[in-house]
């Protein structure tokens, strides 16, 4: 029987005094982050980050912290305030990322909340909200930057679709259970008009998955291949031949609350990190490098830069909660975030020189994620591609909010 998200006993309620939750959340942080545990998971196994995120996204859902921004009904109920400090509060105390959970939790549930029957809620949220891990099937060999090109087709027979088809860059695809994938059912109609969200069980007959190995290491992205795959009927999300409307509703939840803690993340364990370490680092002729002119003008532009972000952010939230469409903030800030956050990274791993490259363990102490600036730098790039490249992001920003012809 799995246990239902608003049935839970909280440890804070949703409505009340802000400075106390604030406090809480501080409190919490201080008695359940693992010290050192960048460093701790510096060279470990795939199977073993998976096994210590799942302990983590149980610890956030002990402390009522797991999906605050879920209704209250389900678990959640936190106002956009609350979720702001939260939000706020979980950055400052340098938690591990909730990346396992994160496509389930921000994406899958809000499309459930928007667009799925009262049996899949009650069938997969609780499910959710008790570890059960979910992959996103959108990217494709030919159809990335451009979604609505894809070619993975599902064909209605009877009570159930038959999927054929691969996606790739598939995020935790060999750990999910469940995912929410994007397939052809109408090939006559327009690109956009002829695509269904089903979701389909990871463990069913005919799927593949296939890791791919990145650079520094870790093997999170996947290829999904698709073999004659049933899929129940029951199991279609929304209406046949809406899921492009699905997926964008989909994208807005992702951009709209993550986003928030990742900028927080990016200003206290990326910028005032990296300000904090450059007191440690000493430049080739053995100056400190913070006493350098040129590297205090560096890390100041990186610190002014995070701040105007997260007043565009602001903008953003407060936007929300009059009510008003913010997808193209929304780019902007995805764009403004990913480049700052790349740039931060050539900086720094700039500075640090050859030495910066070896894992020492030494100069290599801090790091945005992963505990080495060096991992991190190449990390950032894929930021610049993930959750629609930038340069699909100027095309909405153009078009929504300067009114420029498509």
């Amino acid at each position: 029987m799995q246990e239902r998200p608003g049935n839970v006993a909280r440890v804070y309620s949703p409505g009340g005094n802000l400075d106390e939750l604030r406090a809480y959340v501080r409190e919490w942080c201080a008695a359940h982050v693992p010290k050192n545990w960048r460093n701790e998971l510096r060279g470990v196994s795939h199977a073993e980050l998976v096994e210590f995120l799942r302990w983590w996204g149980g610890q956030l859902r002990d402390g009522g912290l797991l999906a605050p921004h879920w209704p209250a009904e389900w678990g959640g109920g936190y106002s956009i305030e609350e979720q702001v400090v939260i939000a706020e509060e979980l950055a400052r105390g340098g938690v591990p990322r909730n990346q396992l959970f994160h496509v389930a939790l921000f994406n899958v549930a809000p499309t459930f909340f928007h667009h799925g029957t009262p049996e899949q809620k009650e069938r997969f949220l609780p499910a959710i909200w008790n570890g059960e891990v979910w992959c996103q099937g959108y990217s494709e060999p030919n159809a990335g930057s451009d979604l609505a090109s894809l070619q993975t087709r599902a064909v209605r027979d009877g009570d159930h679709y038959v999927v054929n088809g691969q996606k790739v860059w598939t995020s935790w695809a060999a750990d999910a259970d469940w995912c929410m994938l994007l397939a052809r059912t109408d090939p006559e109609a327009s690109k956009h008009k002829g695509i269904s969200c089903l979701i389909v069980d990871m463990h069913s007959p005919g799927i593949e998955v296939r890791p791919i190995r990145q650079i520094w290491g870790p093997a999170d992205f996947n290829e999904v291949f698709f073999d004659e795959v049933i899929v129940p009927v029951e199991n279609l999300l929304g209406a046949e031949n809406n899921g492009w409307a699905v997926a964008q509703g989909t994208l807005a939840a992702e951009r709209a609350v993550a986003i928030l803690e990742f900028t927080e993340r990016l200003r206290h364990n990326g910028v005032e990190a990296a300000i904090a370490d450059a007191a440690a680092w000493r430049l080739e002729n053995g100056e400190c490098a913070l006493d350098d002119s040129a590297v205090r003008e560096m890390l100041a532009e990186s610190y002014a830069d995070v701040h105007v972000l997260r007043n565009v952010l602001n903008g953003m939230i407060a936007g929300v909660l009059r009510g008003e469409d913010v997808s193209g903030t929304s780019s902007i800030i995805k764009v403004l975030y990913t480049e700052m956050l790349l740039k931060l990274m050539t900086r720094v791993t700039g500075l640090l020189g050859v030495d910066g490259q070896l894992d020492t363990g030494v100069i290599a102490c801090a790091g945005w994620e992963t505990g080495f600036w060096m991992n991190d730098y190449i990390h950032a790039f894929g930021w610049l591609i993930g959750g629609g490249t930038n340069e699909i992001q100027r095309n909405v920003i153009g078009e929504r909010m300067l009114g420029l012809p498509r």
